[in-house]
C-alpha cells in the first residue's frame, strides 16, 4: 500500500518526493557527522530500519544516543545487503535518465519537434535523476529491520521519543500536506509505533520555510519544463490552449505560493489564504490534464516527430 501511495504521489506531485529525498539526504549526512556513522546508516535510521528489541523504530535524534553503540557495530555492507538496489542498478537508472535528457536536447539542437509525451517524460526524467542522486546511498525496498539493543545511557522516556505526548485529534488534510512537505509528524510516536510515516525524516536543522520553498521551487521547475511544448504541434487549438494554461499554472502556482507565504500573514489575510487553497485544489487537476493530453495528442503527430536524431553530426570528421 505504501508503494502504491508513493507511486501516485510521484505521478501527481513529484516535487514532494524530491523534497522528501532532499530532506532524507540532509538528515542522513547530519546523522553521519554527529554520530560518526556512514551516510547509509543515516538513511537507514530515517527509514525506521533500526528497531528496538520491542520492535519500535529508533527514528528520532534523541533516541540515537541510547542505541548508537549497537548501530555503529553494524557494518555498512550488512545494511547494503538488505537493499534491493545495488550501485550498478542505481547507476543504470541514472544513466537512463541522463540519456533521455541528452536525446531531447539533441532533438532540439537539430530542430526536431518534441512530442507532448516526450516533454512530460523529460520533466519526470530530470526529477528522477535528482531523486536517484540524492538516494544514491539509501537502501531500497528493505523488508526486514535490524534489531539493536540499547546501552546503559539513562534517557527520559519523553526525551527519548523526541516529541510531545500525542493528542487524540484527527489528522486534517492541511496537517498531512504540511507533514509531507516538512517531514515533521507531531503525532508520530516511535515508542508506540512499528513503522515510520511515509514522508518522515529525522530533524535536518533547516527551517520549515526552507523546506516549503524547496518543494515549491521544484514544482515550478517541473511545470516550466512542460512549457517547452509551447510551440509544439497539437491536434487542435483547444488542446494547445489547455496545455498552455495547465503548464503555466503548475509553473506559476508554486512560485506565487512561496511569495505569498513570505510576504503575507495568512492568518490575517483570508483572501490570499482562500486563493492558495483554491489553487491547491486546481493544481492536481492540471497535472492530470497534462498527463491525459500526453496520450491524446499522439493521435496526430507531424512526420518530423518520427525522425531520429542524427548522432553523426556530433562526431568530428577528419
Amino acid at each position: 500500500m505504501r508503494k502504491l501511495r508513493m507511486m501516485l504521489v510521484t505521478i501527481i506531485a513529484p516535487e514532494f518526493v524530491v523534497g522528501f529525498a532532499a530532506r532524507q539526504f540532509v538528515s542522513a549526512r547530519r546523522i553521519s557527522k554527529e554520530f560518526d556513522v556512514s551516510t547509509t546508516h543515516g538513511f537507514f535510521c530515517n527509514m525506521g530500519g533500526f528497531v528496538s528489541e520491542e520492535g519500535h523504530p529508533v527514528s528520532t535524534e534523541k533516541q540515537l544516543p541510547a542505541y548508537i553503540s549497537a548501530i555503529r557495530a553494524i557494518k555498512k555492507a550488512d545494511i547494503e545487503d538488505k537493499s534491493k538496489g545495488d550501485a550498478l542498478s542505481k547507476g543504470v537508472a541514472i544513466a537512463q535518465g541522463l540519456w533521455f535528457v541528452t536525446q531531447c536536447l539533441a532533438r532540439v539542437s537539430q530542430h526536431l519537434p518534441l512530442t507532448e509525451l516526450e516533454v512530460a517524460t523529460l520533466a519526470f526524467a530530470v526529477l528522477s535523476v535528482a531523486i536517484r542522486l540524492l538516494w544514491l546511498h539509501k537502501p531500497l525496498d528493505v523488508q526486514q529491520p535490524i534489531v539493536v539493543t540499547r546501552s546503559n545511557v539513562v534517557i527520559d522516556p519523553l526525551q527519548e521519543e523526541g516529541i510531545t505526548p500525542m493528542n487524540n485529534g484527527f489528522h486534517t488534510l492541511e496537517q498531512k500536506l504540511t507533514s509531507a512537505i516538512t517531514g515533521r509528524y507531531d503525532k508520530y510516536h516511535p515508542i508506540s509505533s512499528t513503522s515510520v510515516p511515509s514522508f518522515y525524516s529525522i530533524e535536518t536543522g533547516t527551517t520549515e520555510l526552507k523546506n516549503v520553498a524547496g518543494v515549491l521551487g521544484t514544482g515550478s521547475i517541473f511545470g516550466s519544463i512542460h512549457c517547452a511544448a509551447w510551440n509544439a504541434p497539437f491536434p487542435s487549438m483547444a488542446e494547445m490552449g489547455i496545455w498552455k494554461i495547465s503548464s503555466v499554472f503548475i509553473a506559476a502556482y508554486p512560485a506565487l505560493t512561496t511569495l505569498f507565504v513570505v510576504a503575507f500573514d495568512l492568518n490575517k489575510n483570508n483572501l490570499i489564504a482562500s486563493l492558495m487553497v483554491l489553487g491547491a485544489v486546481v493544481y492536481p487537476h492540471c497535472r492530470l490534464i497534462l498527463i491525459i493530453l500526453c496520450f491524446t495528442t499522439l493521435r496526430s503527430l507531424p512526420p518530423s516527430a518520427f525522425v531520429d536524431v542524427n548522432w553523426s553530426n556530433y562526431i568530428p570528421h577528419l
